[in-house]
């Protein structure tokens, strides 16, 4: 399931974005999770890197989507940002906060599910599966190919990875389901 926000303010653009994803997923047979933000201060307020792909406006009324973005990408570098927006000069300041691309509206339905497919496509090419990991003071986003293995020390979960260790709450058990068919084996 690809994990997608929608950070838009106008109700208009809004509806044609969830049309165009709902479109896309019948046509291409994919399967996403949306959620919507009115303004930039929405999703970066309690922001958590749990999203593969954000498509964001740029102009909104509170915090711009630039700025938004901003702040996106001192948590999370490996969203992949498409701004969508009626002002082409701000295309290139895209690419300063890692934006894989912008589409201008008004929308249409062939370039955006062009932007979308190449976006996918990048998703697929890292090959990367991502789980995020609640632990005191935050949520970290772990690439499943960083982390070595984990313990369980009582009620604490141990991640051991390649950037260090990481302490979280949980079980053993609810670790092997959430890892299931991603090439980890239940220790002795």
């Amino acid at each position: 399931m690809i994990r997608i926000a929608i950070v838009e303010d106008d109700d208009l653009f809004v509806s044609q974005v969830q049309q165009f994803l709902a479109d896309y997923q019948r046509e291409k047979k994919e399967a996403f999770d949306i959620r919507v933000y009115r303004d930039g201060d929405g999703i970066t307020a309690d922001y958590r890197p749990e999203f593969d792909i954000i498509l964001m406006d740029i102009e909104m009324r509170f915090v711009n989507g630039m700025t938004a973005a901003e702040e996106i990408r001192r948590i999370d570098s490996e969203v992949i940002i498409i701004f969508i927006t009626n002002l082409p000069q701000y295309a290139i300041r895209g690419y300063e906060v890692g934006a894989l691309d912008y589409i201008l509206k008004p929308l249409s339905y062939f370039v955006f599910s062009q932007k979308l497919e190449r976006a996918i496509g990048r998703l697929r090419q890292k090959g990367k599966h991502y789980v995020t990991v609640p632990f005191r003071g935050g949520i970290q986003r772990l690439d499943v190919s960083d982390i070595y293995y984990i313990e369980s020390e009582g009620h604490t979960l141990v991640y051991h990875t390649s950037r260090g260790n990481l302490c979280s709450s949980g079980t053993m058990k609810a670790a092997e389901t959430r890892f299931e068919g991603m090439h980890f084996f239940p220790g002795e």
